[in-house]
């Protein structure tokens, strides 16, 4: 899964340094090679990694990239010049973007009981009909909780019995009205 962080310590001499996770976590180990073509990154550089255990067995930063630029790895003998570096300003819009998806995947991602099962909450304007419903062998309008997820049935499930006048609209007289 891809993090993203901004760059704590860095050792120029050793090739190595620390990544502060914008979660808050403890701080991950990064090494000059995780970077794109080898480039030095500097501190307080705001990246984006994935994370995987070292040969320590100690989580560190892998596939380092950063905002603005490709996933295509440069030539290693090349230096960066100071051109495409990002701006204060681009570091901060960056920042900025990566906190509001993170409470959006919070407030996403909350948890509520339901009886005896859990259920999260997720609303329909956010996610598209698809992911919230499946195709699980349902084909009554009895068998259903609301009009969206009966139409989602009707219109992507076999043998479904839900539309008795062949209008496309399921269960009227339960759901739908």
């Amino acid at each position: 899964m891809r993090t993203h962080g901004t760059l704590s310590k860095w050792n120029d001499d050793r090739g190595f340094g620390f990544i502060s996770p914008a979660q808050g976590s403890d701080e991950i180990f990064v090494h000059i090679s995780s970077f794109p073509g080898g480039s030095r990154p500097t501190v307080g550089e705001l990246i984006s990694f994935e994370t995987q255990a070292g040969p320590d067995g100690r989580m560190r930063a892998v596939r380092v990239m950063r905002p603005g630029t490709s996933a295509k790895r440069t030539p290693r003998h090349r230096e960066t010049t100071g051109r495409g570096r990002i701006s204060l300003a681009g570091i901060a819009v960056a920042a900025a973007i990566a906190a509001i998806a993170m409470y959006g995947y919070r407030e996403l991602s909350k948890s509520v009981p339901v009886g005896n099962a859990v259920s999260r909450v997720v609303p329909a304007a956010a996610t598209p009909a698809v992911a919230q419903f499946k195709c699980d062998g349902r084909t009554m309008c009895s068998q259903m909780t609301s009009c969206a997820e009966a139409t989602y049935f009707l219109q992507h499930c076999p043998n479904t019995k839900m539309d008795g006048n062949n209008d496309g609209e399921p269960c009227e007289k339960q759901l739908c009205n």
